[in-house]
């Protein structure tokens, strides 16, 4: 599943909200959007206890 990938492989990608350049864990995919870490906490939904 996972043979793609690289043990602490990193890919450069342009984060969709504030366009800032970013490093990611995973090969981004063409027309979905990837985030910074600081956008990403705005996007993630909020845990509920």
């Amino acid at each position: 599943m996972y043979q793609d990938r690289k043990a602490g492989e990193m890919h450069k990608a342009i984060c969709a909200d504030c366009g800032k350049e970013c490093e990611v864990p995973f090969k981004p995919t063409e027309g979905r959007p990837v985030y910074c870490r600081e956008c990403y906490q705005n996007h993630r939904p909020r845990r509920r206890y």
